[in-house]
């Protein structure tokens, strides 16, 4: 078996990380107040800001926190940011992390908890192109297969263990945050967010015909289909903060102030493509309008009401991340985490807030846009 990696193993990383967020877990954010009276939070992202995070960036934008009498600050993640060790070390107030990177996380000491599940479906795709013949993970034997590691592989290792193709049988690369190893023929099939590095690709000219490539170019890999996605985008608290009724009350705000945020999303994706735009994102207009209506995708319909935390999602998240290994023979958890993991207490209150004024919370009826992206992005 090939392996091309960088040096630093996955869990040792997390794990490093996750003991120093543990010795500083009990320190408590330093919250005041602005010359408006309301209260000043953080929210950590998990990386910069961007159509993932539109939701986010509406509530702020559309008054939404400062109807709960708050001031929100929301903090850029990166390479070189773990948002669940931020949040546990007191440097934030909530974070945005992956459900199995913040578990890994909490098995090794971080205080914090799951207080609303945003997306309820992965994101993640293997995509190649079509002459690939790539169908299925049973069709991965024998080929180049990137993924960028650092936590994010266990839903393909997932699915390869359940197709019964082993590492032993493909070639595993280190893939970049980017899609040129697909494009340059050094990957046969590559690790992509739908709502991003998928969309790298249709932005992109094909050489053969001199127009941009199209979905019919590519086949993708989608682990929702074969029952081995995990859980991504979560809204974490301090669990240690947990205790204290201000807290409790102000995750509350938080929450119903950040669900209506994303369904402002939901309905207005134009309107929330030019405030992540304006927020700062270095991508392009086109890119964000359909990264913000490809989250969308992953949210809605939301039968029991957006952010709430489903018992069986959770568990096969859960599962995996329990039994799957990557190619370093690692799994993210050991064990069960413990009762404190998850509440859907405050988001519960949160969507009992929102439908008291009549918000639709499930967004039954919703529907996706059509983008069509220009080349580049822009």
């Amino acid at each position: 078996m090939k392996i091309t990696r960088t040096p630093r193993r996955l869990l040792a990383v997390v794990m490093a990380l996750a003991v120093v967020a543990s010795a500083c877990s009990t320190t408590t954010t330093e919250t005041d107040t602005g010359d408006d009276g309301n209260t000043t939070i953080k929210l950590q992202l998990q990386w910069f800001k961007q159509g993932q995070f539109a939701g986010y960036l509406a509530a702020v934008d559309q008054g939404f926190y400062a109807e709960q009498g708050l001031n929100v600050e929301i903090l850029d993640g990166g390479t070189d940011i773990v948002p669940q060790t931020v949040l546990a070390q007191g440097q934030a107030d909530y974070a945005v992390a992956w459900v199995p990177k913040a578990l890994a996380s909490r098995e090794a000491g971080a205080g914090i908890t799951d207080v609303a599940q945003i997306y309820q479906k992965s994101g993640t795709l293997q995509v190649s192109f079509e002459d690939q013949n790539i169908a299925s993970p049973a069709d991965l034997r024998g080929k180049t297969v990137g993924n960028w590691g650092y936590g994010n592989e266990f839903e393909l290792f997932a699915g390869m263990t359940k197709a019964g193709v082993s590492p032993s049988d493909v070639t595993l690369v280190q893939q970049q945050f980017d899609m040129n190893g697909l494009l340059s023929g050094d990957i046969a099939a590559a690790q992509a967010m739908s709502y991003n590095e998928y969309a790298q690709l249709l932005e992109t000219v094909n050489p053969a015909t001199g127009a941009l490539f199209t979905a019919d170019d590519f086949s993708s890999l989608n682990w929702n289909d074969d029952g081995v996605a995990m859980l991504q985008d979560a809204i974490w608290a301090n669990t240690d903060k947990l205790s204290d009724e201000a807290y409790q009350d102000q995750t509350v705000k938080f929450l119903a102030a950040s669900l209506k945020g994303w369904i402002f999303c939901r309905d207005n994706v134009e309107k929330c493509r030019d405030i992540t735009v304006a927020a700062g994102s270095t991508l392009g207009a086109s890119h964000q309008l359909w990264q913000v209506n490809e989250v969308n995708k992953l949210i809605w319909p939301s039968g029991d009401g957006i952010g709430m935390i489903d018992e069986a999602a959770w568990q096969q998240t859960v599962d995996i991340a329990k039994t799957t290994k990557n190619a370093e023979g690692s799994t993210v958890l050991t064990a069960d985490p413990d009762a404190e993991a998850y509440t859907n207490e405050y988001v519960g209150k949160a969507l009992d807030l929102l439908k008291a004024d009549g918000v639709d919370v499930t967004g039954e009826s919703y529907a996706p846009m059509e983008v069509t992206l220009e080349e580049g992005g822009k």
